[in-house]
Parts: structure tokens; C-alpha cells; sequence
């Protein structure tokens, strides 16, 4: 199993917080090789990769819980997708 350790400061780190000296993640070998490979291609810290994740993790999840996003069907999203690049592809001609 994969083993990090997330620096203080990126979750609330309060004095009363029980997060203050930091936070250890376990996670199963894939994905943490996974971690290690991205890290290794963007040159950026592991740390930063995971923080950045769990932070557009929230990000969507308070989205869709507020309302601002509806969730859809993968065909639905499919033919949207389709649909809006036949659109590109005629404006470019």
C-alpha cells in the first residue's frame, strides 16, 4: 500500500483541529504508483497531486449537491459531446 503524509496547512490546521501536524494517506499500490508516475511527468510534488484532487473532488460534489449541477445520463453526455464538436467542426470549415 501506498503511503504519503500531507503537509499542515491545507486543511484547517487550527490548534483545535486534529489535523494540525499533518495527515497520512494509505492508498492501494495501483493508485499510488499512479500518484508517483504523474508526479514524476508534471514534475510536481505528490502532495501538491493529491491536495489538488481531493480539492476538485469537494469542489464537485458541493456543485452537484447545491444544485448547480445536474447529474446525467452517459448517453445524454455523449451526444451532447458529439453534438457540440459537429458544431466546432462546421464553424471551422
Amino acid at each position: 500500500m501506498g503511503h504519503f503524509s500531507l503537509r499542515p496547512g491545507w486543511i484547517d490546521s487550527g490548534p483545535d483541529c486534529a489535523y494540525a501536524l499533518g495527515m497520512e494517506l494509505h492508498l492501494e499500490p495501483e493508485l499510488a504508483a499512479k500518484v508517483e508516475q504523474w508526479s514524476a511527468e508534471t514534475g510536481l510534488p505528490v502532495n501538491h497531486l493529491i491536495e489538488d484532487a481531493i480539492t476538485g473532488y469537494f469542489s464537485e460534489v458541493e456543485q452537484i449537491v447545491s444544485g448547480r449541477v445536474q447529474p446525467m445520463d452517459g448517453r445524454e453526455a455523449v451526444r451532447l459531446i458529439k453534438e457540440r464538436a459537429a458544431v466546432r467542426r462546421k464553424s471551422i470549415a
